[in-house]
């Protein structure tokens, strides 16, 4: 974690939700904004320690994706105390995706074609 951010946990404030999952990257909007998880999904892990998991809010804008100033690397039980609804797709392959719908009562569903609905998706989130 970067230390010129304000994150809205520190890290005695943790409670152990999801532990040995490994590191993850995800958006300030959730870590420093509180706002909830939209949209996570699961890549082939960088090395030993990733994951694989990355967490977006869902309605991140191109600019705001493409600057890396406005992510950083966490331990996934740091996210998951930020929105614990994560907690039961952890387990999921690389490859998984999933997002709220908010036509589903904003519960997460699985997105089949990752690649092709990745962006539709984010541009239908209503926070």
């Amino acid at each position: 974690m970067t230390t010129n951010k304000q994150y809205r946990f520190t890290t005695d404030q943790l409670k152990p939700l999801a532990l040995n999952h490994g590191t993850c990257y995800a958006s300030d909007m959730i870590t420093v904004e509180a706002f909830k998880v939209g949209f996570l999904y699961r890549q082939s892990p960088e090395n030993e320690f990733d994951s694989g998991w990355r967490f977006l809010t869902g309605f991140e804008t191109d600019q705001y994706l493409d600057n890396t100033a406005n992510f950083a690397k966490f331990d996934v039980n740091w996210i998951a105390n930020c929105d614990p609804e994560i907690l039961p797709y952890l387990n999921k392959p690389v490859g998984s995706a999933f997002g709220r719908d908010p036509s589903k009562g904003n519960k997460f569903i699985e997105i089949e074609d990752f690649n092709t609905k990745n962006n539709e998706y984010k541009n239908n989130f209503q926070p």
